[in-house]
C-alpha cells in the first residue's frame, strides 16, 4: 500500500498559506523555499518566548506583516513596502483561486475566509503605508508612494494603444485583480485625502506638455477609474489645487496648475511657444502639406478627429459624473466659474497668451459644456423655462454684468436694477408671453407648431426675482454660452485671422516674385525666403484649427484659400474627403451640438420679447436690452462658419434662426451694434440656395411667413441704417455690408412673392424709407464706379511704365519695388470697388423696370439723371478707350455689360415718365450731359448686340432730352436776370416751391432740401435737426416768384 501524505492541521494549513502569500517564515528557509522568502528570526524568537508554536496563523499574521514591512529597509529594491504588499495581494488572489479545488466544503470555506482576511489586511497596510510613507522605512521617504499607487492604476487601465504617443506610464508594477476596487471602496475620506492629493498632482504632471499625439489616454482613463469611487471624487474637488488660489492666479495658472487643467489642454491647436505641447501636431501631420499624398492628409485628419472625440467624450463623462454627485457638484460649478472668469480677457481682440489659457483648452472646455447641455437641447426645448434671465444680474459665480449689452449701457442697467424693475418686467412678460408665443406659431415655414418650443406654447418663463440658488440647467446654460464665447467661437476668430494673414502673405509673396522677374535686390530675396517660411508655418496652424473645429474635414471656403488649397493635390484631397465622409454621423458632432445650443439661445432671447412675432413691441424690454451681446454675436458667427462647410446644416431646423434674424436685423432699438445686425445679413446671404448648395434653405426664403412679410422691408431699412455705424471705418464698412444686402435683394427679386412685397413697399413708402434706400444706392454707385474708373486709369499708367523696359530698368530697385506695390494696391481697390459697383448698378437696372415712379419724384429725378449721364460719359464718351485693359475680367470690369445696364435704366425710367420730366432732368445736367453721347452709346449698343427695341427707345429719349435742353435755354433767356432772393441758396437755380427752414429761417427750394434730407437730417446752414415734415411753405415768396415768371413771360411775348 502506498504511503499517504500526513494530514495537515488547520494551523499548519494557515502557516503554509501565509508563507506562500507573504513570503515569510518563522522556522528558517527550507531548500524548497523561494529566495524571496524572508526568515523573521527576531519575530520567531519572540513567539517562542511566549510559548507559542512557530506557525503563522490568522492571529499572528498582522504582527508578522508589520515585522516583514519593518524588515523591508534591509532587503533591496524588491523589498519596497508598496511593491511587496501589491505582490502579496496578487499571491493571495492566486491562492484564493486555487482553493476552489478543495473538495472538503468546510475546509474550503475556512481557508477562503483566511484568504479574504489576508487581502483585506494587505489593502489596509497599503493605505497605512501610502498615508505614512516613513513608517516602514525603505524607499517610502523618497516621495514615491503616490507614484507607486498611480503606477498600479496605470497598469489597470493600460491598453495596447498607449505606446502610440510614447512609452506606457504603468512602470514595473502590475495591478492584481480586484486590488484597486478593494483599496478605494472601503476607505474613508480622511484616509484617502492625504494619499490622493499626491496621486492627483502626479497625474496632472503627466499631461503638462502633452499634445494629441502624446500618451494622454492612459492618464485620462486612470482619472476616470479613480472618480468611480465617491471618496476619490470628493478628494479631487477638495484638493488644494482643484482651484488654485492667490492674487497671482491667472487663466494660464488655472490651465497649468489646477488638477484638471492639463487634461483639458491636451490639443493639437497651436499655443504660445513657452507652453507648447509635444509632439507638435502641425509639424508631424502637416509639414509641407501641399506636397503630401491625399491619403496621408486624410489619415492625419482622421487621427486628429478620432483622438479629439475620445478626449472630449471622456472629459465630459468625468465632469458629468462629478456633477451627478451632490458632494462634488458645487465645487465643479465653482471650477467652471473660476476658469471662465480668469479667462474673460480671451474675448478681447488682442489676447495676452501668457496670462490666459490656450485655445486648445477652451475648445475642449466648450465641447465638454456642450455635452453637459445635451439634456436640455431636445427638439422641443422643453426645459426653456428653467433658464432664469436674472442670473445675468445676480449670479455670484460668473462676472456677466460688465459684458457689453444688447442695447442698454452699464449706467442704464444699474439704474434699472436699482429701481427694482426686474421683477416687474418679468410679471409683464409672463402675462404677455403665452399670447405672443401662440401667435408666433405662424412664423415657421409650415405655420404649424413645429418651430415653436413646447415651453413657449404652454407656459411663461420663470420669475426673475432675486434669489441666490439657480437650477443646474440655468447655470449650465450661461456657463456654456461663456465657454463657447471664450473657446470655440474665439478659435473660429483665430482661424479666420490665420487665414487672412496667410492670404496677405501669399499676396505679398506674389508681388515680390513679380518684382524678382523685373530685377531684384538681396532684400527682396530675403523677404521671399522669410515669407515662404511664414506661409509654411501658418499653413500648418490653419490645418490644425480645421482638423479640430470642422472635424468633418470638408472644404472650408469662407475666406480666401491659401496656396495650400489652391494646389491641385489638396483640392482633390478635399473633394475626396467630402465625398467619403458625407454620411458620417459623428464628424460634425461638435458643430451640430453648437448649433443646437445657439438655437436654444435665440429662442430664449426671443421669449424675452414675447416670442417670434412681428412687429416687435415699440419699446425694447430692458430685460432683453441688458442681455450680453455676445449671445447673438456668437450665434451669427457660428452660422456663418457652418454655412461655409458643405452639408453641415443639412437636416438642421433653421426656422428659429430665420425668425430671429428677420425680427432683429433692422431693429436698432433692440440691437444697438450695427455690425452685429450686419452679420445677420451675411448669414442670410450664405443661405441663398445657389450659394448654400442646399434646397432646404430655399424654403426659408420662399415658404417662411415672417420672411415673406418682413424680409425685404427689413433689408431695405438696414441698407439705409448702416450709413452711420459710429465706427471710424464706417465709410468703407458700409460698402461691404450693402453688397451683402444687394446680393440678397437680387435673389429675392427673382422670387415672385418677395417681388410683389417689394413693389408694395415702394408704393407705400415712395416718399419715405424707399426713397432713402434709392438715394444711398445711387450715392454708392456713383462713388464706387467713379473710384474704380479713376484707379483703372492709374493702373494703365503703371502698366505703361512697366512695359517700357528701357525706362523701367533705369529706375532704382527701390523705385521699382515701390511702383509695383502701388500697382498691386490699385488692383485690389479696383477689384473690390468694381464688384460692389456691378452689384449696385445691376440692382438699379432690374428694379427700375417695375418700380420706376420713385426715380421720377422731384427730389430724385435730377439726381438719377446726373448719375446716368456721368456713367454714360465714362463708358461712351471720348475717353472710354483710355479704360481698356489687357485683362478687364481680372478686375471684374465689364464695360459692355455696364453700358447695357445704364441704358436699360434710362429706358425703364423713361417708359414710366408720362409728364416728360426725365428728359428735362437729363438736359439740365450741366456737368456730363451731351446729346452726342446718346448717339455714340446707341452705336456701341448696335455693335455689341443689344435689343433693338431698347436702343430705339434710348435714342428717342436722347432726342427728347435734346429738345428739352433747347426749350430750357429759351426759357432761361425769357427770364433774363433772376433776382437773388428767387434763387435757391444751395443750387443757385430758380426756386419753384420755396420752403422755410424752421431753425435757420432760410428759404430754399423744396426738391433741393428734400434731396439733402435723404442723406442728412440736418439744416445745411446750422446743422440743427431737420425733417421733411418740419419744412414751412414760403407762400409769400412763392407768389412773388410766380408773379416774376408771369411778368417776364409777358414781356417776352410783347417783344
Amino acid at each position: 500500500m502506498a504511503n499517504q501524505k500526513p494530514k495537515l492541521s488547520p494551523e499548519e494549513r494557515e502557516d503554509l498559506f501565509f508563507r506562500r502569500v507573504f513570503h515569510v517564515t518563522l522556522t528558517g528557509p527550507s531548500p524548497s523555499d523561494s529566495s524571496s522568502i524572508v526568515y523573521l528570526e527576531m519575530t520567531a524568537a519572540e513567539i517562542l518566548s511566549e510559548g507559542k508554536p512557530l506557525l503563522i496563523t490568522r492571529d499572528l499574521i498582522e504582527r508578522v506583516l508589520i515585522d516583514r514591512l519593518t524588515f523591508a529597509a534591509s532587503v533591496g529594491p524588491g523589498g519596497r513596502p508598496f511593491h511587496y504588499l501589491v505582490g502579496c495581494y496578487a499571491r493571495a488572489h492566486d491562492e484564493l483561486r486555487r482553493l476552489g479545488a478543495i473538495k472538503d466544503a468546510a475546509l474550503r470555506s475556512d481557508m477562503e475566509s483566511v484568504a479574504r482576511q489576508s487581502k483585506k489586511l494587505i489593502v489596509s497596510y497599503c493605505r497605512i503605508h501610502l498615508g505614512n510613507p516613513d513608517m516602514f522605512g525603505g524607499d517610502g521617504g523618497s516621495g514615491q508612494p503616490g507614484l507607486e499607487l498611480l503606477q498600479v492604476v496605470f497598469a489597470e487601465v493600460t491598453s495596447e494603444i498607449d505606446d502610440f504617443g510614447g512609452r506606457s506610464l504603468s512602470g514595473e508594477l502590475k495591478c492584481p485583480p480586484g486590488f484597486l476596487d478593494e483599496f478605494f471602496r472601503d476607505a474613508d475620506y480622511e484616509t484617502l485625502e492625504g494619499i490622493m492629493n499626491g496621486v492627483y498632482e502626479r497625474l496632472r504632471d503627466c499631461l503638462l506638455r502633452v499634445s494629441l499625439l502624446g500618451n494622454f489616454q492612459q492618464p485620462l482613463r486612470a482619472l476616470r477609474l479613480l472618480l468611480n469611487y465617491p471618496n476619490c471624487a470628493k478628494c479631487l474637488v477638495n484638493h488644494p489645487n482643484w482651484i488654485p488660489t492667490g492674487d497671482r492666479v491667472t487663466g494660464r495658472v488655472m490651465e497649468m496648475s489646477s488638477i484638471l487643467g492639463p487634461f483639458l489642454r491636451v490639443s493639437g491647436i497651436p499655443d504660445h511657444i513657452l507652453f507648447k505641447n509635444e509632439p507638435d501636431v502641425g509639424l508631424q501631420f502637416f509639414k509641407e502639406a501641399s506636397t503630401r499624398r491625399p491619403a496621408d492628409l486624410l489619415s492625419a485628419f482622421a487621427t486628429i478627429k478620432s483622438t479629439t472625440n475620445i478626449l472630449q467624450d471622456v472629459l465630459a463623462e468625468i465632469f458629468h459624473n462629478l456633477l451627478k454627485n451632490m458632494d462634488t457638484r458645487e465645487r465643479v460649478l465653482e471650477y467652471f466659474a473660476v476658469l471662465i472668469n480668469k479667462n474673460s480677457s480671451r474675448s478681447r481682440m488682442q489676447v495676452d497668451l501668457l496670462n490666459t489659457a490656450s485655445s486648445g483648452m477652451f475648445v475642449n472646455f466648450s465641447a465638454v459644456m456642450l455635452r453637459l447641455s445635451d439634456p436640455f437641447l431636445d427638439a422641443n426645448l422643453s426645459k426653456l423655462n428653467r433658464i432664469d434671465s436674472k442670473y445675468v444680474f445676480h449670479s455670484n459665480r460668473l462676472d456677466l454684468k460688465e459684458l457689453t449689452a444688447m442695447h442698454a449701457s452699464s449706467e442704464e442697467v444699474s439704474t434699472w436694477l436699482e429701481k427694482g424693475n426686474l421683477e416687474e418686467s418679468n410679471d409683464i412678460r409672463k402675462i404677455d408671453a403665452e399670447n405672443r408665443a401662440l401667435q408666433s406659431q405662424g412664423a415657421t415655414s409650415s405655420g404649424s407648431n413645429t418651430g415653436v418650443p413646447l415651453s413657449l406654447r404652454t407656459k411663461p418663463l420663470m420669475s426673475c426675482g432675486r434669489k441666490e440658488k439657480y437650477s443646474f440647467i440655468c447655470e449650465c446654460f450661461f456657463m456654456t454660452a461663456r465657454a463657447l464665447n471664450l473657446g470655440l467661437m474665439k478659435a473660429f476668430s483665430e482661424y479666420k485671422n490665420i487665414s487672412q494673414d496667410l492670404a496677405r502673405r501669399e499676396d505679398s509673396l506674389a508681388s515680390l516674385k513679380a518684382m524678382q522677374e523685373q530685377g531684384t535686390s538681396q532684400q527682396v530675396e530675403r523677404d521671399i525666403a522669410r515669407l515662404e517660411k511664414e506661409i509654411e508655418f501658418l499653413s500648418q496652424e490653419k490645418l490644425c484649427y480645421e482638423a479640430h473645429t470642422i472635424r468633418s474635414m470638408n472644404e472650408f471656403s469662407g475666406w480666401k484659400k491659401s496656396s495650400l488649397y489652391a494646389c491641385l493635390v489638396i483640392s482633390s484631397f478635399l473633394k475626396h474627403i467630402t465625398k467619403s465622409h458625407s454620411g458620417s454621423g459623428n464628424d460634425g458632432a461638435l458643430l451640430q451640438r453648437a448649433l443646437s445650443f445657439y438655437r436654444l439661445v435665440v429662442v430664449w432671447l426671443a421669449s424675452l420679447v414675447g416670442g417670434f412675432k412681428m412687429p416687435l413691441p415699440d419699446k425694447c424690454p430692458m430685460e432683453f436690452a441688458c442681455m450680453p451681446e455676445h449671445l447673438i454675436d456668437d450665434a451669427m458667427e457660428l452660422l456663418i462658419y457652418t454655412s461655409h462647410i458643405p452639408k453641415t446644416l443639412d437636416g438642421f431646423f433653421l426656422d428659429d434662426f430665420m425668425n430671429f434674424i428677420i425680427m432683429f436685423m433692422a431693429s436698432p432699438s433692440y440691437i444697438k451694434n450695427p455690425y452685429l445686425r450686419a452679420k445677420m445679413v451675411e448669414v442670410l446671404k450664405l443661405w441663398i440656395p445657389e450659394r448654400s448648395g442646399s434646397s432646404a434653405t430655399a424654403a426659408l426664403f420662399e415658404g417662411h411667413q415672417l420672411s415673406l412679410d418682413f424680409l425685404v422691408r427689413n433689408l431695405l431699412k438696414l441698407y439705409v441704417d448702416i450709413e452711420f455705424t459710429g465706427s471710424h471705418t464706417q465709410f468703407f464698412d458700409k460698402f461691404t455690408i450693402r453688397h451683402n444686402i444687394a446680393e440678397l435683394l437680387e435673389y429675392l427679386w427673382q422670387v415672385p412673392s418677395h417681388r410683389n412685397t417689394w413693389r408694395r413697399i415702394a408704393k407705400e413708402e415712395e416718399k419715405g424709407g424707399y426713397l432713402n434706400f434709392l438715394n444711398f444706392l445711387i450715392n454708392d454707385s456713383i462713388y464706387l464706379l467713379d473710384e474704380s474708373l479713376n484707379k483703372i486709369l492709374e493702373i494703365k499708367g503703371l502698366e505703361s511704365e512697366i512695359s517700357n523696359t528701357v525706362e523701367w530698368e533705369r529706375r532704382t530697385v527701390q523705385e521699382r519695388e515701390e511702383r509695383m506695390r502701388l500697382f498691386h494696391s490699385h488692383e485690389n481697390v479696383v477689384r473690390f470697388d468694381m464688384k460692389l459697383a456691378n452689384e449696385d448698378i445691376g440692382l438699379l437696372a432690374f428694379t427700375s423696370e417695375q418700380i420706376a415712379a420713385p426715380f421720377l419724384l422731384p427730389e430724385m429725378v435730377e439726381r438719377v439723371a446726373s448719375m446716368l449721364n456721368y456713367f454714360l460719359l465714362q463708358l461712351a464718351g471720348p475717353q472710354r478707350r483710355a479704360l481698356s485693359l489687357k485683362d478687364p475680367e481680372k478686375y471684374e470690369f465689364r464695360p459692355k455689360t455696364l453700358l447695357k445696364q445704364i441704358v436699360e435704366i434710362y429706358v425703364h425710367i423713361a417708359r414710366s415718365d408720362k409728364e416728360d420730366v426725365f428728359p428735362l432732368a437729363i438736359s439740365k445736367d450741366g456737368r456730363s450731359y451731351n446729346d452726342q453721347l446718346f448717339v455714340a452709346a446707341a452705336d456701341i449698343l448696335w455693335k455689341i448686340g443689344e435689343d433693338g427695341r431698347v436702343i430705339q427707345e434710348f435714342a428717342q429719349l436722347g432726342s427728347k432730352a435734346k429738345a428739352a435742353s433747347v426749350a430750357a435755354m429759351d426759357a432761361e433767356a425769357i427770364l433774363g436776370e433772376i433776382p437773388d432772393e428767387f434763387l435757391d441758396p444751395i443750387q443757385y437755380t430758380l426756386m419753384r416751391d420755396p420752403v422755410i427752414l424752421p431753425s435757420s429761417r432760410i428759404s430754399v427750394d423744396r426738391p433741393v432740401i428734400q434731396r439733402h434730407l435723404l442723406s442728412d437730417n440736418s439744416d445745411p446752414f446750422n446743422r440743427s435737426h431737420l425733417t421733411q415734415d418740419m419744412l414751412i411753405p414760403d407762400v409769400e415768396l412763392k407768389a412773388k416768384i410766380e408773379e416774376f415768371i408771369k411778368s417776364q413771360s409777358s414781356k417776352s411775348q410783347g417783344r
